[in-house]
């Protein structure tokens, strides 16, 4: 009696457990069923379509997103067949490399709220006289590295009409003049800067005309005050009404825009290092944490 409970016993058990196999296996078939086709593979690593979610945004064209997601795509594999290569050369320590993704993890995630309290706490106004200030006691870190031109100049295509009013205009002081140097300009001109307290770089202005071949361009300056130059298709007139060399100190209004930004910078660098001053005493006060 005993020994035929004990064999019905174990019939049952070797049923339960393929019964239980066979779930399994259907579980596995169906969640292989569900999974999406990958969008490539590397060795045993699938990259799929869920993998791609944010690469392309909805505001994008549909050239611009396929060549974006294509790109990431690229960028995976490479990884992927360099990491392969990497575990096959090298005898990694694991706990190391998971200290190394908690860091990293870590300085990320502090970094987006790093970023986020500075675009909410940040005064991004910069008035004349902080950025006068700070020329003034930095006024060492201020010196040209080319040379630079204040004053006026229109490039004109040569087939342009009335070219032979341009000289008057450009070197008249009559605000009637000049109105009507920029309506002309405006409407003819292939660029200009007619804008006279504008610093202009004088190596730009001259790009990719008969100028930019002179030997000597300070000496050049020095002796110019009018230009009027052409070419096969252009015909360039410059007024120049101050200029600086290289080397010499940069007016204000050259630099404005750089200290204003030089400003800025430093006030992101005191936003972060307060943030983790005051989190440090806040939790110092409250003993939320304790060194042993």
């Amino acid at each position: 009696m005993n020994s035929w409970f004990n064999k019905s016993v174990v019939i049952l058990f070797m049923a339960t457990l393929a019964s239980c196999d066979l779930i399994k296996m259907k579980e596995d078939v169906v969640q292989e069923e569900n999974m999406p086709d990958p969008v490539a593979r590397v060795g045993d690593q699938f990259l799929y379509p869920d993998d791609l979610e944010g690469i392309a945004t909805s505001g994008m064209s549909s050239e611009d997103s396929t060549e974006r997601t294509m790109r990431f795509v690229n960028n995976w594999v490479r990884k992927q067949l360099l990491i392969q290569e990497a575990a096959t050369k090298i005898e990694f320590d694991e706990a190391e490399i998971e200290r190394k993704i908690l860091d990293y993890r870590f300085s990320l995630m502090g970094y987006e709220y790093q970023s986020y309290y500075i675009n909410q706490n940040l005064d991004k106004e910069v008035t004349d006289a902080e950025i006068e200030e700070y020329y003034k006691e930095n006024i060492d870190n201020f010196l040209l590295k080319q040379n630079i031109i204040r004053g006026k100049f229109i490039k004109l295509p040569v087939g342009a009409p009335k070219m032979e009013k341009v000289k008057s205009l450009i070197n008249s002081k009559k605000q009637e003049k000049l109105d009507e140097l920029n309506s002309y300009a405006l409407s003819f001109a292939a660029t200009y800067q007619l804008n006279d307290s504008v610093w202009m770089v004088f190596d730009e202005v001259i790009k990719n005309s008969p100028l930019a071949e002179i030997p000597n361009k300070i000496q050049y300056l020095q002796n110019n005050r009018y230009i009027e130059t052409s070419d096969l298709q252009f015909r360039y007139f410059i007024k120049i009404d101050e200029y600086r060399i290289s080397d010499n100190t940069s007016p204000l209004e050259f630099v404005k825009e750089d200290i204003k930004n030089i400003i800025i910078n430093k006030r992101k660098v005191q936003l972060a290092q307060q943030l983790e001053e005051d989190l440090y005493e806040r939790a110092k006060k409250n003993k939320e944490f304790e060194v042993y």
